[in-house]
């Protein structure tokens, strides 16, 4: 008997379905291995890769090592040499100064007197002797550089006088414009900024230690304008000092920066920059920020300085800067509804602004694409019409040279007072006094003829000279006049109907123009009261 087999179909489909599952495993299995793999190969490199920057860092820190070792064996070998060659020099120097201190040095010439100041270390009296001779700065600053290594620490020179600087400045001294002035090329000759150079010379710890006292103090005194406070001037010595001692590290980036920003037309801010550490791709900041703040000229100097114009078109930015200044020039004038104070500003600052592209453009060389015609012209018709202005104000300005006289006052006759103040009277020797300046004087009372609504002190009697011309009264006889006059300046004769024909006051007093007044009668200084200055 034949046996029945009956075949399920859900069991195959369980089989093949099970199957599946177990591709899918070993799919994602697969996969998973392969991502393992791949990502241990990466670690892999990137361990052998830190590996080998690690090798090559510790080979340099051993050359480096074994130099710096060299340096110091050789350092601590030239010490007695050194030591030597300085106790000689500090024995020349003895030598001269005594002979500075016992010698006249009367007729002695400029760098003679610098090196003695140098030689001295006399930070006070060196800024007094420049301060003297400021007339002669061009001279200075050669005969500085000359005698800078007759100190014997140049720096803590320098030093000193900065912070007898500060120190007075934290006082509220006075003349601070010319010590700064003194201070400032100080600084530039002895730490100057060149290729970005700065700071290279070794400072001694605790000259940096005071070094860092004394700007932290400037830093908190800083004044003059701008958006930090911060006066050019100062600002370029304070970041010169900033880097010539090694200090940069003490300070916060974003106060540098802030700094080189506001103060990027500074002849050496550029270089200045570059010395306190802003380079590729922070120098590209900084251009792109003067940019931004419509500085193109200052732009164009720091992108020329490090090679940036690729970025930075030149040309292009100056072109902007000129749009820029014209169409702020307009701005202006049309918020001062036109007027002369808003067109004469405009007018100033589209001149000093035109002027700095020219000679941005002159400095780089640029004629070729910039055309400096227009340029030339436009600062030329704001020039002329700003003397205009000054002629036209100077003019309207200018105060009558005439005063009213005559009988034809309303008042009676007699002179007409004049609005403008007297000048002083001519006094005779017998008279009390000239411009009492005590109350408690007795005056005279004022001649009744000449009768005005001023109360004039002491008058007295004028010495009129006999003709018009008060030239042909130098030595000439003087006749009195019988009448003592309260005007206050030296008058022809007049009478009720006013000048004499044939005088004038434009050609003879001083409202005229004329200096000369030899023909007043002062009398001997034993006739002015003791309170009257000397």
């Amino acid at each position: 008997m034949a046996t029945d087999y009956i075949i399920n179909p859900d069991k195959i489909q369980t089989f093949f379905t099970q199957i599946e599952e177990h591709k899918n495993l070993l799919t994602s299995i697969t996969d998973f291995h392969k991502t393992l793999t791949t990502h241990f190969t990466s670690l892999s490199e990137t361990l052998a890769q830190k590996s080998k920057s690690l090798d090559s860092q510790i080979e340099s820190f051993n050359t480096h090592s074994k130099k710096s070792l060299e340096l110091l064996e050789n350092r601590e070998n030239s010490i007695p040499e050194r030591e030597a060659s300085l106790v000689a020099r500090i024995y020349e120097q003895k030598i001269v100064s005594i002979s500075d201190f016992e010698s006249d040095h009367v007729g002695r010439n400029l760098g003679a007197l610098l090196r003695m100041y140098f030689r001295r270390m006399d930070g006070s009296g060196l800024v007094k002797f420049l301060l003297a001779k400021r007339k002669e700065s061009v001279a200075l600053r050669s005969e500085i550089r000359s005698v800078v290594e007759e100190a014997v620490d140049v720096f803590a020179l320098v030093l000193d006088v900065v912070e007898e600087f500060v120190g007075l400045k934290i006082e509220g001294g006075v003349g601070m414009a010319d010590r700064r002035w003194a201070c400032g090329l100080l600084i530039q000759v002895v730490v100057p900024v060149q290729e970005g150079k700065v700071g290279e010379v070794v400072v001694g710890r605790s000259l940096k230690e005071r070094a860092m006292k004394v700007l932290d103090k400037w830093k908190g005194m800083l004044g003059g304008g701008g958006e930090s406070g911060v006066g050019a001037g100062e600002a370029t010595m304070f970041l010169q000092i900033v880097c010539g001692f090694g200090l940069r590290d003490r300070f916060e980036e974003k106060f540098l920066r802030s700094m080189v920003l506001e103060f990027a037309g500074r002849r050496d801010m550029a270089k200045i920059a570059a010395a306190l550490g802003f380079r590729g791709e922070k120098m590209i900041d900084i251009v792109d920020e003067l940019v931004k703040k419509g500085k193109e000229v200052e732009a164009v100097y720091f992108a020329t300085e490090f090679g940036l114009t690729e970025q930075f078109a030149p040309v292009s930015l100056l072109k902007s800067h000129l749009k820029n200044i014209r169409k702020n020039a307009n701005v202006v004038s049309k918020n001062g509804k036109y007027s002369a104070a808003a067109v004469e500003e405009a007018n100033n600052s589209e001149m000093i602004a035109t002027k700095a592209i020219l000679k941005c453009v002159e400095d780089h060389k640029l004629e070729s694409e910039f055309t400096t015609d227009g340029l030339r012209k436009r600062i030329t018709q704001l020039e002329k019409a700003k003397a205009e202005k000054k002629k036209s104000t100077s003019s309207a300005s200018k105060p009558s040279n005439k005063r009213a006289h005559g009988g034809n006052s309303k008042s009676g006759g007699g002179v007409v007072p004049s609005s403008r103040p007297p000048k002083a009277g001519r006094i005779s020797a017998t008279s009390p006094a000239f411009r009492q300046r005590n109350p408690s004087q007795i005056h005279q009372a004022p001649a009744a003829r000449y009768a005005a609504p001023y109360s004039y002190p002491s008058p007295s009697l004028y010495d009129v000279p006999g003709t018009p011309s008060y030239v042909s009264a130098y030595g000439g006889p003087r006749i009195k006049s019988p009448v003592g006059l309260q005007h206050a300046y030296a008058a022809p004769d007049v009478g009720v109907a006013g000048i004499r024909a044939g005088t004038s006051y434009a050609g003879q007093g001083s409202y005229g123009g004329q200096s000369n007044y030899a023909t007043y009668d002062y009398p001997p200084a034993s006739a002015y009261p003791p309170t009257y200055p000397q």
